[in-house]
């Protein structure tokens, strides 16, 4: 099942004396998570007006209700920002990586599961699925357009098609 709030970002620190958060955004850029209006805390128990938002280097300064001092910022540092699902429109084909953590991946046309994703590492140019195999072993897998053949988060299943080398146990 699905969890209705994700994690966004975590405050990292203030910038300035009126209260703005810097925030290191754990989505796919500084730019989407400054595009919400509304985050939550307490894993989405409570909901947070933001005043502002804009992108600063890889993170965002962040304005939110009831933030009206760097000490106030301070008492902040090391909280976790949510979001709730229902606002971030994703475009065809995009998931959120915690969807993605703990689903099988198998071969798309022999059908043999080759492990379950176990984190994904966000490169720059694709990211990388480490797949822990049903034998403890770790493979690096590019999540790129040619490999993956479908994401069916209905039950679970990456289905991939992988070249020569990436899951090969020999050598």
């Amino acid at each position: 099942m699905q969890k209705e709030f994700l994690e966004a970002g975590k405050i990292v620190g203030t910038h300035g004396i009126r209260g703005e958060l810097r925030v290191e955004p754990w989505c796919d850029s500084a730019g989407f998570l400054a595009g919400f209006k509304t985050l939550y805390w307490d894993k989405g128990a409570t909901p947070v007006k933001v005043i502002g938002a804009r992108v600063h280097k890889s993170l965002v300064l962040m304005r939110l209700e009831g933030v009206e001092s760097a000490t106030q910022g301070d008492l902040l540092r090391g909280k976790v920002l949510y979001l709730n699902r229902k606002d971030a429109k994703l475009p065809e084909g995009r998931y959120f990586i915690q969807d993605l953590i703990g689903m099988k991946v198998c071969d798309a046309d022999s059908g043999k599961e080759y492990g379950t994703v176990r984190e994904i590492f966000q490169t720059g140019a694709n990211d990388v699925y480490r797949i822990q195999g049903e034998n403890g072993k770790d493979y690096l897998f590019p999540a790129v357009e040619e490999m993956i053949a479908e994401t069916d988060l209905e039950s679970g299943v990456i289905r991939v098609r992988p070249i020569q080398g990436i899951f090969d146990d020999e050598g």
